[in-house]
């Protein structure tokens, strides 16, 4: 009796401490959205600018802009600007519509995963998302990333888990928002086709070209013209600058997008480099179906990106077409954080991976582009120094040019490195427990004076 009763108080205190843990999580998620809206800055620039303006005009006095950027994602924020002209200003509703959008769709992923998944993989997932990935910094703007990134990302979830219709609306309304994602959905739609022998998902692919279509038909007056036309960059010293559209030798595309070190996704999304195969046995199949097909978009994405002349995404932190990539690195990332390692190796690279992921989540919002200005130099003659020299990275460059810390700037610091340090503890834990283990092995081998002889 007595051993029953300990054993029962054992398993209570372990579901009480394991309880008290899943609060604490779900605190620091709810913090962290908080902290994106009170402390990191947001407004509205560049590319920014030019989707606000077309929104105000179109609900001011209905005119109808021929920017080149659709109006899909922007006019998702019309509730806003309205709400605007009660409180505050449209400008300062819009420039959080995108951690709006972001925190919806955290939300999205809990409750259609909540029930299919690990709610503690799930739960280090969203921590991820919001503290160690590259959105921090583009829920600061009013650019288009975050809207396709977030419906495509949840549509393919949504498709995977029993809820295909409003899924595949989602991912169609994320691909028409940035028409070059079109590729990465063809990827998506053969991936189904191939795995279904079904025909009928080449109609989620013409849905999605018609309304691209469409709109630059409505905006533009021909359904063929993009905006793009003639569009190109200044001319410097490099080879292929000042060539328009689709001008970029793919070669030299992809090894930049992939590996540059001011704009390469390896090194704002390190999770990319996890593969994650061997661990989805304890996994939902469908989260991993989600995850192939997301690897599959984001492989779209490079392909298209890699041929055009701005593959880099003009002047912007980090790999500004490739925010989708956030979404599987985080995930890959959280799914090793779910599970124990053998391997030395496997922990330290996992903690290397970790520190570099929460340190993408600081920089973009504390550090941003500061002290680079040289970039920018003699049009732009310079800019190439940004994206390929680690001194002038800006994942680098608070290391190399020091910069005065705000209060807001140091609260974010420290609340992200308390996160980091919280999923690290595990990581660690492993780490020395296998290293003292190592040590004993080592010790009993060569350093026992009875195994050594003259």
């Amino acid at each position: 009796m007595n051993d029953s009763k300990k054993t029962d108080q054992s398993k209570t205190t372990q579901e009480s401490q394991k309880y008290i843990f899943v609060i604490f999580e779900y605190i620091l998620i709810f913090a962290g959205i908080a902290i994106l809206l009170f402390v990191s800055p947001h407004s509205i620039w560049g590319d920014g600018r030019l989707r606000y303006n077309a929104v105000s005009m179109l609900l001011t006095d209905g005119t109808i802009l021929k920017t080149p950027y659709s109006m899909i994602g922007p006019i998702f924020s019309a509730p806003l600007w309205f709400l605007g002209k009660l409180i505050k200003s449209p400008a300062w509703w819009c420039s959080i519509y995108n951690l709006i959008v972001f925190t919806t769709g955290l939300f999205i992923i809990y409750r259609i995963c909540r029930k299919n998944i690990d709610n503690g993989l799930l739960r280090k997932f969203l921590l991820i998302l919001v503290f160690a990935s590259m959105f921090p910094f583009h829920q600061t703007t009013y650019y288009g990333e975050v809207f396709t990134a977030i419906l495509v990302g949840v549509g393919i979830l949504a498709i995977n888990q029993g809820y295909s219709s409003w899924g595949w609306c989602s991912i169609v309304l994320g691909v028409v928002n940035t028409p070059a994602s079109v590729i990465g959905l063809g990827f998506v739609i053969l991936a189904k086709m191939l795995k279904t022998r079904k025909w009928r998902y080449v109609i989620i692919l013409i849905i999605s070209i018609g309304l691209i279509l469409a709109e630059s038909w409505l905006r533009r007056g021909n359904p063929f013209n993009s905006g793009y036309d003639g569009n190109a960059g200044f001319t410097t010293m490099l080879p292929y600058s000042g060539r328009p559209g689709f001008s970029y030798p793919m070669f030299f595309g992809i090894i930049s997008i992939l590996f540059s070190f001011g704009k390469g996704i390896f090194w704002f999304c390190p999770g990319l480099l996890l593969p994650i195969r061997k661990n989805m046995p304890e996994i939902n199949k469908g989260f991993y179906e989600s995850y192939k097909l997301w690897i599959y978009f984001l492989i779209g994405l490079i392909l298209v990106y890699s041929k055009w002349w701005s593959w880099y995404g003009g002047w912007f932190w980090g790999p500004r077409f490739f925010l989708f990539a956030s979404i599987p690195a985080s995930f890959a990332l959280a799914t090793y954080l779910s599970a124990k390692h053998k391997s030395i190796a496997l922990n330290l690279f996992l903690l290397l991976i970790l520190a570099l992921s929460f340190w993408i989540g600081i920089n973009g919002v504390v550090f941003n582009q500061n002290s680079l200005g040289i970039c920018v130099a003699y049009k732009y003659a310079l800019e190439s120094l940004c994206w390929y020299v680690p001194e002038f990275s800006v994942i680098f460059r608070p290391f190399v040019v020091a910069k005065q810390l705000s209060p807001g700037d140091i609260i974010i610091i420290t609340f992200n490195s308390t996160v980091f340090i919280y999923l690290s503890i595990p990581l660690f834990s492993q780490l020395v427990k296998k290293m003292i283990i190592k040590g004993k092995e080592f010790k009993c081998l060569y350093l026992s004076c009875d195994k050594w002889k003259f």
